[in-house]
């Protein structure tokens, strides 16, 4: 009989797995080599279920704990490492195995801290932290501003409606495997399509504005802007 917390791991899993290829990619990207790419692949793959698993405080997090979960990691690596040059024509293949990640993560990172017995509010904004934050870590370790604060990216929104949905699914007791994969799908879709689309949230001030070249100027200045 498949449990369901054999049923988590595994989906926990794919998300890891996810994750390590965004890492992978970013690496080659970077031109890092193999070691730089595992490490990568590991940090942002492991990063956002250690800091989960810190602050239920349920002991060794899951990552050092249970020895498989290191590896997707290294097979993120191992295939980045063989198959780039004839996958690297496909620019969006880093932010749709991001988006993968995210929407697995979201949901057992929202899941595990139920189970721990936190409130909802305080499951979702672990499910957002657990999704979040390997990407956070993978970014700035490579230099590159982070996703999460990116005013040209939607990242953080996708991963609260997916752990929203997944607390209310817990609560109303109709989580199980088919509303998961449809919570997952939900997720994935907003990132890619956020993504695909230019979406984009108002930005931290008010009466600013972005140009067509991603530069903010004050609204009273647009006229001048527009002039020159």
């Amino acid at each position: 009989m498949f449990s369901f917390d054999l049923a988590l791991v595994w989906l926990d899993l794919a998300g890891v797995f996810f994750f390590a290829v965004s890492g992978s990619l970013l690496a080659a990207r970077k031109q890092f080599d193999i070691i730089g790419s595992l490490l990568l692949a590991s940090l942002v793959a492991l990063g956002g279920g250690v800091i989960r698993d810190i602050i239920i405080g349920t002991g060794i997090p899951a990552a050092f704990s249970n020895p498989v979960y290191l590896l997707p990691p290294v097979l993120a690596a191992g295939l980045v490492y063989f198959l780039f040059f004839s996958v690297q024509r496909f620019t969006s293949l880093l932010t749709l195995f991001d988006a993968g990640g995210l929407a697995l993560f979201c949901i057992t990172g929202t899941i595990k801290a139920l189970m721990a017995g936190l409130n909802p509010v305080a499951a979702v904004l672990l499910g957002v932290t657990t999704a979040v934050g390997g990407g956070v870590l993978r970014d700035i370790t490579a230099n590159e501003v982070p996703s999460l604060f990116n005013d040209r990216d939607l990242y953080a929104l996708p991963a609260f409606l997916g752990a929203a949905l997944t607390a209310w699914l817990w609560h109303s007791g109709t989580f199980n495997g088919a509303s998961a994969g449809l919570v997952a799908a939900a997720v994935f879709l907003f990132r890619v399509a956020a993504w695909h689309y230019g979406w984009r949230v108002p930005l931290a001030v008010r009466g600013w504005y972005r140009t067509g070249q991603g530069t903010k100027v004050k609204v009273r200045q647009r006229k001048k802007f527009r002039r020159s």
